[in-house]
Formats: C-alpha cells, structure tokens, sequence
C-alpha cells in the first residue's frame, strides 16, 4: 500500500471535502470551512499548502484557478490509519481491540446479526484456504 504521511486533524477536514467532491477551488474549499471550522482564509490556505507538500493532494491549472484533489483514496488512508492505532493502542492484537469495543457498546440486534455475518464469512473463507 502507498506511504501515506500523517495529517492533522484540521488538514483532515480539507481532506473529507475533496474525497466528497473534487476537484476544488482554493475559493471553494475556503467557503465551505470558513464559517463551519471559524478559520480565516489564510489558515485554509495554509493547510492546503501543507497537503501539498506533504503530497497528499494534487492540483490542476484552469484557468486562473487551482483546482485541487486527493492523491489517494478516504478508503487507503482509513487502512493506514487504523493499522497505526491498532498498533499503537493494542500492540496489533485485533481481537483485543475488539473484545474491548464489544464489552463497551451497547449493540443493536440488528448491529449483532451484522456482526455475526462477518465473522462467519470470515470463518468460511478461512476454513477453504
């Protein structure tokens, strides 16, 4: 899989915009977070700028616009980032983590059978390997 660099938190905003939609206009990306995150143009500025150099996200000429987009996939940086923390937070034991979630939360029925589904097909596809 792709070496994806870290993003922060405010970066990771930007990003859930151009994974909905893209490409975007810097004036775009700046319309829609302005008012919901409170940053000034500048700040938005900066943080696209940051993907940038991080190589995060690429841009298109049109015009005398930039129009941005997403060097990878929202699906690509959730492996990564759940990989990360499911080494950082349980040494990579998957099945801590999930005993864990699954004693805390309260479920649906419909949550359980889904839940189930999963892991029996996980079961059937392990018992053909």
């Amino acid at each position: 899989m792709k070496n994806i660099p870290k993003i922060s938190e405010s970066e990771f905003e930007i990003m859930k915009l151009l994974w909905k939609n893209s490409p975007l206009s810097s004036n775009e990306i700046i319309h829609s977070l302005s008012d919901k995150m409170n940053w000034s143009r500048q700040t938005i500025k900066t943080f696209i700028n940051r993907l940038l150099n991080k190589k995060v996200i690429g841009f298109e000429k049109s015009g005398r616009n930039y129009l941005y987009y997403p060097l990878f996939s929202y699906d690509d940086y959730v492996k990564v980032e759940n990989k990360s923390f499911l080494q950082r937070i349980y040494d990579g034991a998957l099945g801590t983590l999930f005993s864990k979630f699954l004693e805390e939360e309260n479920l649906s029925q419909k949550e359980i059978e889904k839940l189930q589904k999963i892991l029996e097909d996980k079961k059937d596809i392990q018992s053909k390997k």
